[in-house]
């Protein structure tokens, strides 16, 4: 999967349609979980990781700038 630093390029609208695959990857792993035909557990862990970091930057999108906050263009060095 991408980086958090490639998914912060996507819009809003792009990483809710992947978290929404992830969820419903996530739902076939817990399925063949419990059949036990999961081949890869390891993949499992990878699409909640995945999952957990694309809903981390929609939340950095979407939450309103905190007052008295600078915009990091007018930030010194």
């Amino acid at each position: 999967m991408a980086t958090a630093k490639e998914l912060r390029e996507l819009t809003v609208d792009d990483l809710r349609r992947r978290a929404e695959e992830l969820r419903q990857a996530l739902f076939q792993d817990q399925l063949k979980l419990r059949t036990g035909t999961l081949d890869n557990p390891n993949e499992r862990t990878q699409h909640r990781r995945d999952l957990a970091r694309i809903l981390s930057v929609i939340s950095e999108k979407t939450k309103p700038a905190a007052p008295g906050a600078r915009p990091e263009s007018s930030k010194e060095s």
